[in-house]
C-alpha cells in the first residue's frame, strides 16, 4: 500500500462518482477558493499593492502563474482548485510568509487558508451531498 497520505484513496473514490456529480461540485469548490483568497488578501502587507494583486484562485485545468508560489506554473487537476501567490514581478511572497534575517515574517497565505478551510471544506461536503442525491 503506498504511504500518499490517503491521496490513491480519494482518488479511487473520486473516479467512482460520475462526471456529471463531479462537475456539480466545481462552482462550490471555486467560491470557497475565492472566499479563502479574499482572506489572503485582507491578512496580506499592502505597501504598493502589488502582493495583494498576485494572489490568484485557478480552477480546474487552467494553469497557475509562472513563478507562482507555491510550485510555480502548474496545471490544476479535476475537481481541485488552487491558490497561489506571486507572478513574473512579484516574486517575493515567499520572504513576506516566512520573513527575512532583516525583515520580520508578515504570515498571510497559511493563515488565511486556516480561517477558511473549514468553511470551504463544509460547503464542499454540502454540494458533493447535493449532487450524489440529485444523480441518483
Amino acid at each position: 500500500m503506498a504511504d500518499d497520505g490517503g491521496l490513491s484513496s480519494f482518488q479511487k473514490r473520486m473516479n467512482a462518482i460520475p462526471r456529471e456529480v463531479r462537475k456539480a461540485v466545481e462552482p462550490a469548490l471555486m467560491k470557497s477558493a475565492y472566499e479563502i483568497q479574499d482572506r489572503m488578501e485582507q491578512l496580506a502587507p499592502e505597501d504598493t499593492g502589488d502582493l495583494v494583486g498576485s494572489i490568484a484562485v485557478t480552477g480546474p485545468g487552467q494553469a497557475t502563474p509562472p513563478y507562482s508560489q507555491p510550485g510555480g506554473s502548474t496545471v490544476v487537476p479535476e475537481n481541485a482548485a488552487m491558490i497561489t501567490v506571486g507572478n513574473t514581478d512579484v516574486r517575493y511572497a515567499h520572504l513576506v510568509e516566512y520573513g527575512t534575517i532583516k525583515s520580520a515574517a508578515v504570515p498571510f497565505f497559511w493563515p488565511g487558508f486556516r480561517l477558511g478551510r473549514k468553511r470551504a471544506t463544509n460547503l464542499i461536503k454540502r454540494a458533493i451531498g447535493k449532487a450524489i442525491k440529485e444523480a441518483r
